[in-house]
């Protein structure tokens, strides 16, 4: 007699359950001061919250000290979380936080743009050895460029649709766990991705429209 198989059917409420119970017993943990549930949530969170905040701040070079700030202000709140919302929510909603203040700390001291050209005294400017940073086709790949592309152009974006946009599209996350986490109405995060989307889809037709050639600039001076 062939064997029989025994499946067992799990909705999306019992996997929802499950995760909940999950995140509750690493908060005790952490409560706890326990070593591996530090390491846990590291393992879990450090990376998506490295590349958020990376697209949230101005200066994605500032991405790893801000995610290391994000985690310390983690680490040391666990014991206020008091489960209102989910674990995931909680964390993102402190790095959307941090990355904002980054943002505006940047902003209010810094004292001077770079310098292009060099001073009295000097032999290079930092026009001499600031690499370009647009990107060549023979160098990557055509999807790499596109996405590279994507990236600077999300960055252009104001920061407020900027955030919705990134919680929405990138990280995927439903509507109503982005409201909680930037702490604003449905309404006002639905209005922030429309807007979002279409600014950042003017932005990228404007960065693929062909720039003029001079001799087309000059056809029109010149022709009689």
């Amino acid at each position: 007699m062939a064997d029989s198989a025994i499946t067992f059917s799990f909705g999306a409420s019992d996997l929802a359950a499950g995760a909940d119970s999950e995140n509750r017993a690493l908060v005790r943990r952490l409560c706890a001061a326990e070593e591996a549930a530090y390491e846990e949530l590291l393992r879990r969170f450090e990376h998506p919250i490295y590349n958020l905040v990376c697209r949230l701040t101005d200066h994605p070079e500032d991405g790893a000290d801000v995610t290391q700030e994000v985690f310390l202000k983690v680490f040391r709140g666990i014991g206020s979380f008091r489960g209102k919302s989910s674990l995931k929510t909680w964390i993102y909603r402190i790095a959307v936080n941090e990355a904002r203040n980054h943002r505006r700390s940047f902003l209010r001291h810094r004292k001077q743009e770079v310098r292009l050209e060099p001073e009295g005294g000097e032999s290079m400017g930092c026009a001499d050895w600031v690499a370009d940073p647009s990107p060549s086709p023979y160098e990557i790949v055509l999807d790499h460029e596109a996405e590279q592309l994507i990236e600077r152009t999300l960055a252009e974006l104001n920061p407020n649709f900027r955030a919705a946009l990134v919680l929405r599209d990138i990280e995927g996350m439903p509507y109503e766990e982005i409201s909680e986490i930037l702490e604003i109405s449905l309404g006002t995060v639905k209005s922030r991705i429309v807007r979002g989307r279409e600014a950042l889809k003017e932005r990228l037709a404007a960065h693929l429209e062909p720039s003029p050639q001079p001799f087309a600039r000059r056809e029109g001076l010149v022709a009689r």
